[in-house]
């Protein structure tokens, strides 16, 4: 059963812990846990982007894994165990949703944005500012679009794409002032908004900018590994190939891609 498969890891993650556990797992704590947390959350990533159900399955249990360490972790400081966090998750998803476990009706997904941000005022957790709560260690381009949208849900967004490529073709001539002026922060600030407006056209096509951005990284990095072993079929470094010559294995591995 699923839930006697759940305990067998709490057990195994508490077997790691104990006295006569891992060496390594003993010595770990919430600030040592970090990276690998944001490390296996990514994998996650990674592996939905490919689509493949093994994959996925692997890195979800990994992701798992590590919730269940720092559930572990607070259980030995006398805090709270993964029971507490499956009772408290439980709590706050149902009253979140009234219109699917009480009388309450909504029909669009606008709808319960708008009761979700009451409900968390009815929780206590009003903020001065709608956009508080985004946190700061999220990627750049994903923090963009979550402020973004949150600006927009009390109406300060553009009316339509097409203003937003407008605004774009500004910033892109103010970009282009500065590397001219050669003022280092003047570039550095015209980048930024370059990269903020993207990020807007982004939310008004529904793309993810930071799925976007990882897809095409991993389509570069497939593209230039082909370079790469082409070069090597041949006997010859990158250093030792032209620009041209280089281009042109590129457009053979985009062919590749596209077949």
């Amino acid at each position: 059963m699923p839930g006697d498969a759940f305990e067998k890891l709490v057990e195994i993650m508490a077997a790691l812990r104990a006295e006569k556990g891992c060496p390594w797992d003993k010595e770990q704590t919430r600030e040592s846990l970090k990276p690998f947390l944001v490390e296996e959350t990514y994998e996650v990533l990674d592996a939905l982007d490919e689509g493949d159900p093994e994959k996925i399955k692997e890195e979800l249990g990994d992701l798992l894994f590590q919730i269940v360490f720092h559930c572990q972790i607070a259980k030995e400081r006398g805090e709270f165990d993964i029971d507490d966090v499956i009772s408290k998750i439980s709590q706050k998803m149902r009253g979140r949703h009234p219109h699917v476990f009480g009388e309450a009706r909504y029909e669009t997904a606008e709808e319960v944005l708008k009761q979700w941000e009451e409900r968390k005022k009815e929780e206590g957790k009003g903020r001065e500012s709608i956009l508080e709560g985004i946190p700061r260690e999220l990627p750049s381009l994903l923090r963009a679009h979550r402020i973004q949208a949150r600006a927009a849900r009390v109406g300060f967004d553009w009316a339509q794409v097409g203003d937003v490529l407008k605004k774009l073709d500004e910033e892109l001539g103010e970009f282009r002032e500065a590397l001219q002026k050669k003022e280092q922060k003047s570039i550095e600030d015209e980048l930024g908004d370059l990269f903020f407006v993207l990020v807007n056209i982004s939310r008004f096509v529904g793309v993810n900018p930071e799925d976007a951005l990882r897809k095409t990284i991993s389509k570069f990095i497939s593209r230039f590994r082909y370079i790469e072993m082409k070069a090597a079929d041949s006997g010859r470094r990158l250093s030792e190939m032209t620009l041209e010559e280089m281009d042109e294995l590129w457009n053979e591995a985009k062919g590749k891609d596209r077949a």
